[in-house]
């Protein structure tokens, strides 16, 4: 496979996506907003602790440890391959291309579930700051959220330095939102249950299909903060950055997602947890810490949130279509760029049909809170897989280093291979718990790639016949471990190895 540098010197202008646009301050507000503290919070607190009670905490940090894990699989795995696609080629060149294509696979059928399961919030909070009275009208918050949705495609189609600009304020004052209303819940006294440390520990599932059910709702909260993977060919000192960045970005978002948890659970009883429902939760925790602006304090939140993260899977969804495109495992429209922009814009064009074709569909699966449930537990099908298939591909490829130090077996092996198998485990033991629908749709989409993955095969894609990606090999480029350094640098300065695109 041509280096990078290579293929950058022979390549016309405006055919690539831009290099070097995001720097690390850039890059950790894209994980944060990835995961997206504030619509993570609001679209599934009910149905966590629907599913798991009490236990919500408990289930966000011990899924937390073995999502570790999966960053520090992926920051291992983007040191020696940069690629758009992220586990869609560190997969397909580790463990098997089928495996490869299913994995990207995996987070363009996640993602677009998305694309309605996060507009649908942004247009239920939308009406209620506005017209609260048609806040529960799920055509209309349909309409307004596909609103919102083709507002973010544009900025997306703008380029890497737009959406950036775009994300700083969105994120910046959703963070500042969340963090005031920590503060305030410190101060509050009202109290619908006192704080009780068993709230972190293992008594309050029901057995280990209840913990699996609620890890997997989990999931769905971390889930986004690799998009700094799928960025990396836009990044500057991508092989660092990008690691570095989502290891920031989980610490964020986990503190947030425990705090709020803990907030909810000692002001909100379960009744009102229950009767809010959907996006709702959030709202009612804010009238009863701050009551009268509180609320839509943190509907503004949660709205800016929506919106922000519906960026940020955009890019993922897009810059995975776009290297799929490119190695002719998908139509090779999908891997063009615009020249002015620098951006995949027919990858951009296909999503955004196929998305407003899903809010039509939308309109008849029930209220905004019936289509969250089922789609936040099917989305988590597919983050389980590709998560744990990374974790694995990880290990694989750093298999030759893994006994040089204590640090290389905990951090390149165990962890990220704990955090797999967690991964794998949460996937099937979950299955026996979630409704039909739910698992038609997860397991359905998943399976519904093995078409296009199997008539491009036909055709011959060079990406099933792969250059096998081993890091023993790849770092002798640069020595980390003590090996013969050999550099590379493209025309922008950024180091390069012959593993990459």
């Amino acid at each position: 496979m041509r280096s990078s540098s290579s293929s950058a010197s022979r390549r016309p202008p405006g055919r690539g996506l831009q290099p070097n646009v995001l720097g690390m301050f850039d890059t950790v507000v894209m994980a944060v907003a990835g995961s997206a503290p504030a619509y993570s919070l609001a679209a599934t607190t009910a149905v966590l602790v629907g599913t798991v009670g009490f236990a919500a905490p408990a289930a966000l940090l011990y899924c937390a440890i073995p999502m570790l894990g999966i960053v520090l699989a992926f920051s291992r795995l983007g040191r020696i391959d940069v690629n758009a696609g992220a586990s869609y080629s560190w997969v397909g060149r580790t463990l098997h291309p089928a495996l490869g294509f299913l994995s990207g696979w995996a987070l363009i059928v996640a993602a677009t579930i998305f694309m309605v399961a996060g507009s649908l919030p942004a247009g239920q909070l939308t009406l209620a700051l506005v017209a609260p009275d048609l806040a529960a009208d799920t055509a209309l918050a349909t309409a307004v959220g596909a609103g919102w949705f083709l507002m973010m495609l544009l900025v997306v189609l703008g380029g890497a330095r737009l959406t950036v600009r775009a994300q700083l304020l969105m994120t910046g004052v959703e963070l500042l939102i969340l963090v005031l209303f920590i503060v305030g819940v410190l101060m509050h006294r009202g109290a619908a249950t006192a704080f009780d440390w068993s709230w972190l520990g293992f008594g309050h599932f029901d057995g280990a299909s209840g913990f699996a059910s609620g890890a997997l709702i989990a999931a769905f909260y971390y889930w986004g903060w690799d998009v700094t993977s799928n960025l990396s060919e836009e990044t500057r000192d991508s092989r660092r950055t990008a690691g570095v960045a989502a290891l920031v970005g989980i610490g964020v978002v986990f503190l947030l997602f425990e705090a709020f948890t803990i907030a909810v659970n000692v002001v909100l009883s379960a009744g009102q947890i229950g009767a809010a429902g959907g996006a709702n939760v959030l709202a009612l925790l804010g009238d009863a810490v701050w009551p009268g602006i509180g609320g839509k304090l943190l509907i503004v939140a949660v709205m800016l949130s929506s919106i922000a993260t519906l960026e940020t899977t955009l890019i993922q969804v897009t810059r995975s279509l776009f290297a799929m495109g490119r190695d002719r495992t998908m139509p090779a429209a999908l891997g063009a760029v615009h020249r002015r922009w620098n951006t995949p814009h027919m990858a951009i064009a296909v999503v955004g049909a196929v998305a407003l074709l899903l809010f039509v569909a939308a309109t008849a699966l029930g209220s905004v809170g019936d289509i969250l449930d089922s789609a936040v537990n099917a989305m988590g099908l597919q983050i389980a897989f590709y998560y744990g298939l990374a974790g694995v591909a990880a290990v694989v490829a750093y298999r030759g280093l893994l006994l040089r130090s204590v640090r290389d077996f905990v951090l390149g092996g165990a962890w990220p291979l704990a955090g797999a198998a967690f991964m794998f485990w949460m996937f099937f033991e979950s299955l026996g718990g979630l409704s039909g629908t739910t698992v038609a749709i997860g397991l359905g989409g998943l399976g519904a790639g093995v078409v296009p993955m199997l008539w491009y095969w036909h055709k011959g894609s060079s990406y099933y016949r792969p250059a096998r990606l081993d890091a023993a090999r790849a770092l002798a480029a640069t020595g980390p471990y003590g090996l013969p350094r050999q550099r590379h640098r493209d025309t922008e300065g950024n180091e390069t190895l012959a593993t990459d695109f």
